[in-house]
């Protein structure tokens, strides 16, 4: 199946908010959304299932980060829900990162989130005393991913080159933080037009306030969706 086209992010408040956002959009239309935590702490699973039920691909951004058998058993859950992919946060570490591979098996793909797209280098080494440059840690937790088996990892787009350069070409980089250009930024730093993000190897893009806060979604998805593939 061709994956290929920009997630929506669902950062909606409720449920009925998502079912009116997906009824904007042409029946039989196939999207790929991503469910992130202030959705799914609000609906539950149940908002999951809809989605997938409606015919869509689902990234479930929980971004686990717990003891490697908590996670493991979690991701066995998630493995139920039939979602397409799903995440971890690298810093939970090797072992977990392998736990979390084990609970989910070996078809929905897995990634770590690297450094926040929120994140500068000056807030990594103040908040979390990480004293390397911004790249080296994003690279660093990449290779970790890697070796535990993971299919790829969530990064800024400034760093995909990076990253393929130090895995393999068939390892995933996922890059949030797009905006069209002439968007606003809201709280994102490391940043990158869908265009520019296609050119140094994202594999996946996601976008979230450009589509779902436009006065027309569906047209800027569209927008969105023509510049990702030229």
């Amino acid at each position: 199946m061709n994956e290929s086209r920009p997630i929506i992010a669902l950062d909606f408040p409720s449920f009925d908010d998502v079912k009116s956002f997906l009824a904007r959009f042409p029946e039989g239309e196939q999207l790929y959304v991503k469910i992130g935590m202030e959705l799914y702490y609000a609906a539950g699973p149940e908002v999951v299932r809809y989605v997938k039920k409606l015919g869509h691909w689902v990234f479930l951004d929980l971004k686990l980060h717990d003891i490697p058998n908590t996670v493991k058993s979690a991701m066995a859950v998630l493995a139920n829900l039939g979602v397409d992919m799903t995440n971890v946060h690298a810093a939970g570490g090797l072992e977990m990162m392998k736990a979390a591979r084990e609970g989910l098996g070996s078809q929905p793909k897995l990634i770590a989130v690297t450094q926040l797209t929120s994140t500068s280098q000056e807030q990594m080494q103040d908040n979390q005393n990480i004293q390397t440059s911004l790249a080296e840690s994003v690279i660093h937790y990449a290779g970790k991913a890697a070796q535990a088996a993971l299919n790829g990892v969530v990064c800024s787009a400034h760093e995909v080159e990076a990253i393929k350069a130090a895995t393999t070409d068939d390892f995933i980089c996922l890059t949030p933080g797009i905006r069209p250009a002439g968007s606003d930024l809201g709280d994102q730093k490391r940043v990158m037009t869908p265009s520019a993000a296609r050119a140094v190897g994202s594999d996946y893009i996601v976008v979230g306030r450009p589509i779902t806060q436009a006065a027309d979604p569906v047209a800027a998805y569209q927008a969105i969706c023509q510049e990702w593939q030229s």
